[in-house]
């Protein structure tokens, strides 16, 4: 079951609708569930609330899948440049394509926290604890997740980080990583396509020298390093796109949850 909210964001007094998946049977136990937040969550139930017309078909895997959680879907802004700005959690530097959108990431993972989390907590049979909880999401959304993890790594135990969009922002991500402690029980999923790896020579083959790749691999090294569990996939084919990510739906909740 879906159920659809308004919810306001606080630091622009905006509406960002969630979409909220129970598992079946939900209304007829008393059992508490797990937790995933997802960025863009408009994209990730129906064909019809995606932005391209095209979902991740989450509704349709989580109805088969033999783990019953609670998922929450939160949507950015779609007036202007707002999600370009709710996704930012570092500024850009000058000449990068991100340049002079004010980065509001930090705002939105601390409304996130403390805002939305509390209230799902509350109003919904979940596990709270961290151990219990992960956030994902892609491009703009997997550097979110990314971030996330990092920053409030007390709070969110897993990151599924699809296509993310690190590559202008390596420096003060991976120092990030660096001065922050990460739990060893941390996983985390990082996710590209051959399609849209920058610098990619061959996009029908496994990539192991773009420039994507080079990123994702130093990130996965750093988070290693803290005795985190992470999986690094190229999707062979893959696009920047719904459907694809589509395809990987399967590959990073069992990575992320059946372990």
């Amino acid at each position: 079951m879906i159920v659809k909210r308004d919810f306001t964001y606080s630091p622009k007094g905006k509406n960002r609708p969630l979409h909220i998946w129970l598992p079946d049977g939900y209304s007829r136990s008393g059992e508490r569930y797990p937790v995933m937040y997802f960025f863009d969550g408009h994209n990730l139930f129906s064909d019809a609330d995606a932005t391209y017309g095209k979902s991740w078909g989450m509704q349709a895997f989580l109805a088969q899948w033999r783990k019953p959680m609670i998922v929450v879907g939160m949507e950015c802004g779609h007036e202007g440049d707002e999600r370009l700005s709710e996704y930012l959690p570092y500024p850009a530097n000058k000449g990068s394509w991100f340049a002079g959108f004010e980065p509001m990431g930090g705002a939105t993972m601390e409304w996130i926290l403390h805002e939305i989390k509390p209230m799902i907590d509350r109003e919904y049979r979940t596990i709270p604890f961290r151990e219990c909880t992960g956030i994902g999401g892609s491009s703009m959304g997997g550097l979110m997740a990314l971030y996330g993890v990092v920053h409030y790594n007390r709070w969110f135990s897993k990151a599924a980080c699809l296509s993310s969009a690190i590559g202008f922002c390596m420096r003060p991500l991976l120092r990030d990583m660096r001065q922050r402690d990460m739990s060893p029980d941390t996983r985390i999923y990082l996710s590209w396509g051959s399609r849209e790896a920058v610098g990619s020579k061959r996009v029908d083959q496994q990539d192991r020298s773009s420039k994507t790749f080079g990123w994702n691999r130093r990130v996965a090294a750093q988070a290693s390093s803290d005795g985190a569990a992470v999986m690094l996939h190229c999707q062979v084919g893959g696009a920047h796109c719904e459907a694809d990510w589509e395809k990987q739906v399967p590959l990073f909740m069992d990575f992320l949850w059946m372990q």
